[in-house]
């Protein structure tokens, strides 16, 4: 993978934003493999395609890139908010690359992908309808919250401008794949388990420490009126796929890749 963008591709134009997506378009043309297979390359879709910017050749997954010259924060701008529900509930929804860039330098500084098993309801932000007097009036926008997904679901590609290996990338999204052998509001419910655990930022934790996320998950599933069973019953599926190890007397371990 070359990290270098190339200012030829973009001498035609003059606007920074211009530049910027032709740069980027083009790096990722050239350079971005699939994480699900062992497929090298990815086929950009045709222009004008909505949501899918690259599918893989090999096995079809679907792509959608976003890029910008700074860090991603905790909510990422998005496309409409109902198609996008719609797709989570269809299985329509693609992968999310996340790529940052260095202009100035010319080069891909940071890339990671979040693969769509991990996309739910719970992390689409509902934005506020546009004003009366804007072009599309009414349009509702979403959100994307990377701030509520586990770290996990951040696979990194690009780190500091250096390249992560391929067999890792391609280990840490099939850690994870037995997600999309859950139903969707399964997948939510564990990925935001998940979260709460990984916030506690320790490698052991206890059965009373997940209990203090019970108001926040509450929040997010507000439909769920019995949220300490619930966290009980997701941990014994991340314990099942060896994301967490139960170690007796309600103490739990992650177990590390």
């Amino acid at each position: 993978m070359q990290l270098e963008l190339k200012p030829e591709v973009a001498a035609a134009y003059k606007s920074y934003s211009q530049r910027a997506r032709v740069l980027t378009e083009t790096w990722a043309q050239e350079n971005l493999y699939c994480p699900a297979c062992p497929s090298d390359n990815l086929h950009q879709t045709p222009k004008g395609e909505r949501v899918i910017d690259f599918t893989c050749p090999n096995c079809d997954e679907p792509y959608q890139l976003k890029s910008q010259s700074h860090s991603f924060g905790g909510r990422v701008m998005n496309s409409a908010y109902e198609p996008k529900i719609e797709a989570i509930h269809a299985g329509t929804i693609p992968n999310f690359l996340f790529l940052q860039y260095d202009l100035r330098a010319l080069i891909v500084s940071k890339l990671f992908v979040v693969p769509k098993h991990f996309i739910s309801q719970s992390i689409i932000e509902r934005r506020k309808p546009l004003s009366d007097r804007a072009r599309r009036r009414g349009w509702v926008g979403s959100n994307i919250l990377l701030g509520n997904l586990p770290a996990d679901a951040r696979i990194l590609i690009v780190e500091d401008g250096h390249e992560v290996p391929k067999d890792m990338v391609r280990d840490l999204w099939n850690r994870f794949l037995f997600l999309r052998q859950q139903s969707i509001q399964s997948r939510g419910w564990l990925a935001d388990v998940l979260a709460c655990v990984r916030q506690l930022d320790r490698e052991t934790f206890t059965l009373a420490d997940v209990y203090t996320f019970e108001k926040r998950l509450a929040g997010i599933h507000p439909q769920n009126k019995h949220i300490r069973p619930k966290i009980r019953q997701q941990l014994q599926v991340l314990r099942d796929y060896d994301i967490v190890e139960f170690l007796g007397n309600g103490l739990y371990r992650i177990r590390r890749p």
